[in-house]
């Protein structure tokens, strides 16, 4: 045997290793598959992505090597991704709304290859999470510009499902309407309160009537099925093509700044998170006991432990008359021993304390 045979022997000896490695590998993927399927959490990571790369480089010695290296790396976590995409066919999203909402297009940017299931309404959206009929439940939280949802943030507090990720989607409102139609035939529009909200400015300087529709696509699908020149809808490009409208003007919110944040609710807490990690935040529900200073008492624990409150949101109880609880985000890592003595101080001040999750957010 010549020196090039027995290269080539060795290669097939080491691609048969690889062989074996590549199947175990990716068997290890579908296991990290299913604890993100539990926990709402979407498959791709880039920060863990850069974090393997650069601890698994380092076990090249050779630089010219690690270079290629590295390419092999990042085209093996291309085709893992691949491989759960494949196993995530199966993985069922719940939101409120019709296809074309909002709520619809933020669930396909981050689970693409997940059946994504509508529901007529917020809470009914969240029970098929936590009765396991849905995987996940992706259900709008906030709005730069028309605030927070309230029904959202009560159901977390009524409920008992965990927000391991929060989803930033830029919100662009536009006036659509049948073929044909032109701006100035629109004498009414429709579209969820909020949109309707966000558009304040546009509608009253146009003098437009408005109806309120349960969501943006809800409206859209309502226009098309009139087939009348005077009615146009608010809502985004995307539900524009799905049912057959035009955009008569785009851009049309009050300000240009518009983004409505979602929460992406599962059964499981994520406890994969990494405390210290730059950007984290978590949520905390609370109600205060009745008496002097509670809630003071409250805050001063938090500030003593140095975590900065994002925002503090005060909802009526049901029940019994001006009972309140509080959404609390908080900036920080609840995971560090800083963060578990927050907690165990709060309870002994707190008449009910739950912890909602810790999670990042990711701009979409």
């Amino acid at each position: 045997m010549n020196e090039l045979e027995e290269a080539r022997q060795g290669i097939a000896e080491v691609d048969k290793e690889i062989a074996s490695l590549f199947e175990r590998r990716m068997r290890l993927a579908g296991k990290v598959l299913d604890y993100k399927k539990g926990n709402g959490l979407p498959i791709l990571d880039a920060a863990q992505e850069e974090r393997v790369i650069a601890r698994n480089a380092g076990n090249i010695a050779d630089p010219a090597i690690q270079e290629y290296y590295v390419l092999f790396l990042r085209d093996l976590m291309k085709l893992s991704k691949a491989y759960q995409g494949r196993l995530m066919n199966g993985m069922k999203i719940a939101y409120c709304g019709v296809p074309g909402a909002f709520a619809h297009i933020a669930a396909e940017s981050i689970f693409p290859q997940a059946d994504i299931v509508p529901y007529p309404d917020f809470e009914s959206a969240y029970r098929a999470c936590e009765t396991g009929e849905a995987d996940t439940a992706i259900l709008p939280i906030e709005n730069s510009f028309a605030g927070d949802v309230g029904g959202v943030m009560d159901l977390t507090f009524q409920g008992s499902l965990y927000i391991n990720l929060m989803l930033e989607l830029d919100v662009h409102q536009n006036l659509l309407g049948i073929p044909g139609a032109r701006p100035e035939d629109i004498r009414t529009v429709v579209s969820h309160p909020q949109a309707l909200a966000q558009c304040a400015r546009f509608i009253t300087e146009r003098g437009f009537d408005v109806r309120e529709f349960s969501n943006t696509a809800a409206a859209a699908e309502y226009v098309a099925s009139t087939a009348d020149k005077s009615i146009g809808a608010i809502a985004s490009r995307q539900t524009a093509s799905l049912y057959g409208l035009e955009v008569l003007e785009a851009g049309i919110n009050s300000a240009v700044a518009n983004q409505t944040r979602f929460a992406v609710f599962s059964r499981a807490r994520n406890k994969t998170s990494q405390p210290e990690t730059e950007g984290e935040h978590f949520i905390l529900v609370f109600t205060v006991r009745n008496e002097a200073g509670a809630l003071a008492k409250i805050l001063n624990i938090i500030g003593s432990h140095g975590f900065n409150m994002s925002s503090l949101h005060s909802r009526p109880v049901a029940g019994p008359l001006w009972n309140h609880y509080f959404f609390a985000e908080l900036e920080g890592g609840v995971g560090t021993e800083n963060g578990r003595d927050l907690l165990r101080q709060l309870e002994t001040v707190c008449d009910r304390l739950k912890m909602i999750g810790a999670y990042k957010s990711i701009k979409i």
